[in-house]
């Protein structure tokens, strides 16, 4: 089975980084079963949202020393590696959720970054740790934080070393929600099945469009939206739909 596992219902994939002795590390190997696992999902049609976690006391503790070792020795495959799988994970077009369901650290919290939405277990904390072990941060962790917590919490985290259990990272915005650690799963698949109750197609370029747009003014945004808008009435649940709802009005 290797080091992820995949199980999949109702248009919902839980895709669990199985690595506990080692808290997830992204070793080669680890990366190497994530970014397949996802080249399979994506290849089906019955998956419109993942749900990313891991198994154990840790959801991911970052990188493998051994691939930063030998980058300061030259050989940078291994790190480069790593950043694939942020890659593979931040270009999804599926819905992706990261269940944080323990610590966080350093690349460990760069895969919860490239997610789209973040739940935490009330026991989970994230932490940058780059500079504590003389690294600049990498894999677009200072724009991703930046974005999500606003500068100052961003600059203490990188910074300072300021760690975020979950109740202060929902505070600051860094998740979306906390669970109690045996309910974690259970919220984070509420939300799923909420994304995957809508046309799959529909729901997958509404996460396109979210991503297109902020490159966009709002004339280009509002073009966009109306364009993809139309596209959408022309769907056949649309359609039913829309019946559904005028005859309810009579």
């Amino acid at each position: 089975m290797g080091l992820v596992r995949t199980a999949v219902a109702a248009g919902v994939a839980r895709v669990t980084l199985d690595d506990p002795d080692r808290r997830n590390i992204l070793t080669g190997e680890l990366v190497g079963g994530l970014i397949a696992a996802f080249d399979d999902l994506e290849r089906r049609d019955d998956v419109t949202c993942v749900v990313l976690t891991g198994a154990g006391s840790a959801f991911c503790a970052g990188a493998d020393l051994a691939d930063l070792l030998a980058a300061s020795d030259g050989d940078a495959t291994g790190l480069h590696r790593v950043y694939d799988g942020f890659s593979r994970v931040r270009h999804s077009p599926l819905v992706t959720i990261a269940a944080v369901n323990g610590p966080a650290v350093g690349a460990g919290l760069n895969l919860a970054l490239v997610c789209d939405l973040r739940v935490a277990a009330a026991s989970a904390w994230f932490d940058s740790r780059f500079l504590g072990i003389g690294l600049h941060p990498g894999g677009g962790h200072l724009r991703m934080l930046e974005r999500l917590v606003g500068p100052q919490t961003a600059a203490a985290m990188v910074l300072c070393g300021r760690r975020l259990e979950a109740a202060a990272a929902l505070t600051e915005g860094l998740v979306l929600a906390t669970a109690a650690d045996d309910e974690l799963l259970t919220t984070a698949g509420e939300l799923a099945r909420r994304a995957a109750s809508a046309p799959r197609e529909l729901v997958l370029l509404t996460k396109r469009s979210l991503q297109d747009e902020p490159a966009l003014d709002t004339d280009e945004a509002m073009a966009l939206e109306e364009e993809r808008q139309l596209w959408s009435l022309r769907l056949p649940a649309t359609a039913d739909g829309l019946r559904a709802a005028a005859r309810r009005r009579r």
